[in-house]
């Protein structure tokens, strides 16, 4: 209440413009931003192949991950988040995405959140989503984010409407419980999906105005392309495409083509996530 939260510190030595932005788009569907980055694949196939011969196996889902939280880790601003008009900033770093439990249909669905510090190397972090997914996909677990959602659906359905709308107004006025925070998915630094693995494309995922999500990520299916390179020359490459949809009320556009640019570095040479960080870089009190 009255600008604390358990997720966030509240930041306070803002430009005017950013402290007023909030006010004038209060919602996350009225300040995001959409962006179409195409990735090469041939160093992330490279590298892949290059740790298979010594026995680890990484994926594109891992290398993204990765270097997501190392991004954001350079980068502290595109971890702030909006609530009721004020700007905060993370405590830690946290990952959110969606796994089914068998590629069917019928298959049940869960969501799975981390929490990283953003000092962990690539197989850290590898290894903590390869042991939550096995965790998640037994049929018979239940994580605090089914049995969060099981609470609420076991209400008459008039009431759901009702107990969601409080669970939102408690949120926006710093209220809400931290395990209720802790559980759910929509309280996260960014949201990714998988798409390659369902093989369909890339789209732009919309943020939620419920929690604090201002990054998603949404990966789609490599395909061959025409790239140009070196003097104009046009050959076909690999490219997975991603769209990346934004809050633009946290950081300004340059802030944001600068950390793209960044992103865009790493992924180039994935080879610098198996080394970890020894600190992070901080954002403003």
């Amino acid at each position: 209440m009255f600008g604390k939260r358990s997720d966030g510190v509240r930041l306070k030595g803002l430009d005017p413009i950013f402290k007023i932005i909030p006010h004038i788009m209060k919602a996350r569907h009225d300040s995001q931003n959409s962006y179409l980055y195409p990735v090469l694949c041939d160093p992330l196939d490279d590298f892949i192949a290059r740790e298979k011969q010594n026995g680890v196996y990484y994926n594109y889902m891992h290398i993204m991950i990765a270097a997501v939280v190392r991004l954001i880790a350079l980068r502290p601003q595109l971890n702030r988040f909006v609530m009721n008009g004020r700007h905060y900033k993370r405590k830690a770093i946290y990952v959110s995405f969606a796994v089914k439990k068998s590629l069917k249909d019928e298959g049940q669905e869960t969501t799975i959140k981390l929490v990283f510090s953003g000092l962990e190397t690539l197989h850290e972090i590898k290894e903590r989503i390869e042991t939550a997914i096995l965790e998640n996909t037994n049929i018979n677990t239940k994580n605090n984010t089914d049995k969060l959602a099981k609470l609420f659906t076991s209400l008459p359905n008039c009431l759901i409407k009702l107990a969601v709308g409080f669970v939102k107004w408690l949120d926006k006025h710093g209220m809400l419980p931290k395990k209720v925070i802790e559980a759910s998915p929509f309280h996260t630094s960014f949201f990714i999906t998988n798409l390659k693995s369902i093989k369909i494309d890339f789209i732009y995922h919309h943020l939620y105005d419920f929690g604090t999500t201002g990054i998603f990520v949404s990966m789609g299916k490599e395909k061959m392309e025409a790239v140009v390179q070196g003097d104009n020359e046009i050959v076909a490459k690999k490219v997975m495409n991603v769209g990346v949809v934004t809050d633009e009320r946290f950081c300004d556009g340059l802030y944001y083509a600068n950390s793209l640019r960044l992103l865009k570095r790493i992924l180039e040479n994935p080879s610098i996530l198996a080394a970890g960080l020894d600190k992070i870089n901080q954002d403003i009190n």
